[in-house]
């Protein structure tokens, strides 16, 4: 039996006020204390920024060519040494760049999120950054947002919830710390088990980019560019727009 609209649009604004509640009574970054999903998080699990600690961001760049590149969808099952290499190299100088504490002229609001076990083994990871949303052909509007990227979590630990728990402590710094109400991440077409997360969390096509490259390692052992489909997503972080499918 369908609701008429005023009763679900009340049910909905309930919705909000609980999460609301809920939402002010725990830490950023702190994992849900209750809830089935507590049974799976790893014992002592830690979310928390990297705070452009030079370190850290060198070992969330090897964990991450070993946690997303290995298993990037179209590339090889596993990397050779001169793509583990290469890529390890590009990628910490890239989580410098974005993250690190000398950022030039950028707008200094970014962030590199890790979570770490009891034994401090990083298992995942996420960055948020204030940018230039954009079409990658430069036409429509540009402006200011946060964008979210660089999701990883590594292959033991996955299939626990924390991918979830890096996205939502990524929103969590762009709407609490950096005032802003909409979040924005480029992700790949057929990397279909991440657009899938990021519909069930409530992020929403904008737009598609049908002439994008991406990196790809071969099983030949090289790396190479080649055509991919880029989608633009967004997610309102306040108000009833969490809900609405809209």
């Amino acid at each position: 039996m369908r609701l008429p609209t005023a009763n679900l649009l009340l049910l909905l604004l309930q919705i909000v006020l609980i999460s609301s509640l809920c939402s002010s009574c725990c830490h950023a970054f702190s994992a849900p204390p209750l809830g089935i999903g507590a049974l799976f998080k790893p014992r002592g699990m830690k979310i928390a920024p990297s705070q452009g600690d030079d370190d850290l961001l060198t070992d969330a760049g090897k964990f991450f060519t070993a946690a997303f590149w290995a298993s990037k969808p179209g590339g090889a099952s596993s990397l050779s040494a001169f793509q583990s290499s290469s890529l390890e190299r590009q990628q910490i100088n890239e989580f410098r760049r974005r993250y690190g504490r000398y950022m030039g002229p950028m707008d200094r609001r970014a962030e590199l999120i890790l979570c770490t076990n009891g034994a401090g083994e990083l298992m995942g990871c996420a960055g948020v950054e204030v940018d230039t949303i954009s079409k990658s052909d430069g036409r429509g509007e540009r402006f200011k947002a946060p964008l979210m990227s660089n999701l990883a979590v590594g292959r033991k630990f996955r299939r626990r919830g924390l991918a979830e728990d890096l996205v939502k402590a990524a929103e969590v710094i762009a709407r609490k710390e950096w005032g802003f109400d909409e979040c924005y991440l480029y992700v790949e077409k057929r990397n279909k088990a991440a657009v899938k997360l990021y519909k069930k969390m409530g992020y929403r096509t904008v737009w598609e980019d049908d002439k994008a490259k991406t990196l790809v390692p071969l099983q030949s052992g090289k790396l190479s560019t080649a055509p991919t489909v880029i989608l633009c997503m967004k997610k309102k972080l306040s108000g009833l727009g969490r809900w609405l499918p809209f």
